[in-house]
């Protein structure tokens, strides 16, 4: 089979005027954005948020493993096969990330068949919505430590800012760093750390925010650090917020690309679920919906992240909850779980102990891992489908064991899904499973549960998703994270929903814990106030919010001809 790359080139795009049209929007209601993406324009997004509201339809998965479960690829697939099967139907995706793309993962834009394009721009800057948040994160940096040099009025704590700087790149080396070095021309010298863009409060707000005006509000709601007498110093306070915004302007907005079959598609924000809440924008959501009669969104990492995130953060903000959640799973995940090549974390088969049969393993990571995960979502009140993405090595007698134990479990259907391969074609299933469950829902007007109100104590939720999310017995909090909770609270911000950061590959905050774990405790290092996005981060663990590269990184492989043509990138 073709590369990614090499499907992606022979491909035509359609005229990014012909992909709006579509959905109903007119070429004067674009901002071009180069060859194949174009940005919408505020007035053709206020007027549609005004219209009726389509159904929803969110896209996760069991916990991801070093093979990749083609969560995005299952995603565009759906959306290509809803239209084929002439559903009014579109998707919304978070935008790349340059540290993992430049990482591990070397693209972003899904893959085979189910590509969005112009995949090529999308995975290298795209519109330059990562650049602008982190220019805007950073201009607040640089005015908070001018203003401590030129005379502090609000009388922040030097030792108490909790302001990080950010870069939209993997770099370990910049977790911890001392800043203002050289004499007093050079600033006053103090501890700094740096975060991936994607971690940054700025790009929660942005994606959060449901207009200008609330956009321009929660940036200067921004907590920077502490007084010297115990308040907390705003952004607002800074006389930074506004500057801020002027930065976010044109990224405030959406972008609209297409798929491989020519159907439109939104990128709007958002990557990373482990450190931050991991979904695209709400405003591309609801300009989607308002143009389409089934809008498919994902959420980051598995159901324990991202989805636990949409249900608790997401929708909390933006008053829609999904209507259907479409659980991704694969045989070789499920061997994974299932103890197949060790108990533990870390170790990575060759191709022929991944491909060898063992049914078994299958099922014991089904009925342990997948199990788990169905039985959370479909707790908060809206069916689950399984969509089995099918590798060529699956055998009959796997597959058959994954859907047989994905019923058992509760599973409204569970189909095989072949999108990589065959594009819309190979998700026709799933897409008749999910405008049948979509018009179940609606019709049955079940209610949306999630786990506690949203004025509960911090606490009550840290636990409520520790024990009923991880399945936790309890959780252990750090002296210095208490300290922090306890000014959170004193603050009045003891109200705000929470955002946990821990690993991805496990229930728990250990990466090496496989499966379904049980009879552990998750510790909470450290507590931050993202005060203007609206929610508080609880680092779990271990957790980094800037993340290191691997031995050896995906950019080893890219380079350039001399023609200007990438070689060696995504896939």
């Amino acid at each position: 089979m073709a590369s990614d790359l090499e499907i992606a080139r022979a491909a035509t795009l359609e005229p990014i005027e012909t992909i709006a049209w579509k959905l109903g929007i007119s070429s004067h209601e674009l901002l071009p954005m180069g060859r194949g993406m174009a940005k919408i324009t505020w007035e053709a997004l206020s007027e549609r948020f005004s219209r009726p509201q389509g159904s929803l339809v969110l896209v996760t998965s069991v916990n991801p493993t070093p093979f990749g479960e083609g969560k995005t690829v299952t995603t565009i697939g759906l959306t290509q096969a809803l239209c084929a099967i002439g559903q009014s139907a579109t998707c919304v995706i978070r935008e790349p990330s340059m540290g993992p793309v430049f990482g591990i993962k070397g693209g972003a834009a899904g893959g085979g068949q189910s590509q969005v394009l112009p995949m090529e721009d999308i995975n290298l800057h795209f519109t330059g919505d990562l650049h602008a948040v982190t220019s805007a994160h950073n201009l607040l940096s640089a005015l908070v430590d001018n203003h401590i040099k030129h005379g502090n009025s609000t009388k922040l704590d030097p030792t108490r800012i909790f302001w990080p700087r950010v870069i939209d790149m993997n770099d370990r080396a910049l977790r911890s760093v001392t800043i203002g070095l050289g004499g007093p021309a050079n600033g006053n010298p103090r501890q700094d750390r740096f975060d991936i863009t994607a971690a940054s409060e700025v790009m929660a707000i942005l994606v959060l925010a449901k207009d200008y005006a609330d956009l321009r509000t929660r940036l200067g709601e921004i907590v920077v650090g502490q007084s010297t007498d115990g308040r907390p110093v705003k952004a607002e306070e800074i006389e930074a917020a506004g500057a801020m915004a002027l930065l976010l302007r044109n990224a405030f907005l959406p972008n609209l690309v297409q798929t491989l079959e020519g159907n439109p598609a939104f990128i709007h924000g958002g990557p990373f679920a482990n450190i931050a809440h991991g979904n695209s924008s709400i405003i591309a959501d609801r300009l989607a919906l308002g143009a389409a009669d089934i809008v498919v969104t994902e959420a980051g990492f598995g159901s324990d992240m991202g989805a636990e995130k949409f249900m608790h953060i997401k929708a909390a903000n933006s008053g829609k909850a999904p209507d259907c959640v479409v659980m991704n799973v694969t045989v070789r995940s499920m061997k994974l779980h299932g103890g197949a090549f060790g108990s533990r974390g870390g170790y990575r088969p060759t191709k022929e102990e991944l491909d060898k049969e063992d049914v078994d393993a299958v099922m014991r990571g089904a009925q342990g891992n997948l199990d788990r995960h169905i039985r959370n979502m479909a707790g908060f009140g809206m069916p689950v489908i399984v969509s089995i993405n099918r590798f060529t090595a699956d055998t009959d007698g796997e597959l058959e064991a994954l859907s047989a134990a994905a019923r058992a479990s509760g599973a409204h259907a569970v189909t095989l899904t072949e999108v990589h391969a065959n594009g819309g074609k190979g998700g026709e299933a799933l897409a008749k499973a999910v405008v049948s469950a979509v018009q179940d829902h609606v019709a049955a007007g079940r209610p949306f549960t999630p786990l506690f109100q949203n004025d509960a104590p911090i606490m009550d939720k840290v636990n409520g998703i520790a024990k009923r999310i991880y399945k936790a017995e309890g959780v252990q909090v750090e002296a210095k994270a208490k300290k922090q909770l306890n000014a959170i609270e004193a603050w009045g911000y003891g109200h705000l929903p929470v955002c946990m950061a821990k690993t991805q590959y496990s229930f728990s905050h250990d990466a090496g814990l496989l499966g379904a774990p049980v009879g552990f405790t998750i510790p909470v290092r450290e507590f931050r106030l993202n005060a203007g996005a609206g929610f508080i981060v609880a680092v779990l663990g271990n957790m980094m919010t800037m993340p290191g590269l691997p031995k050896r990184p995906a950019a080893a492989d890219m380079d350039m001809d001399e023609n200007g043509r990438l070689t060696g990138v995504f896939g």
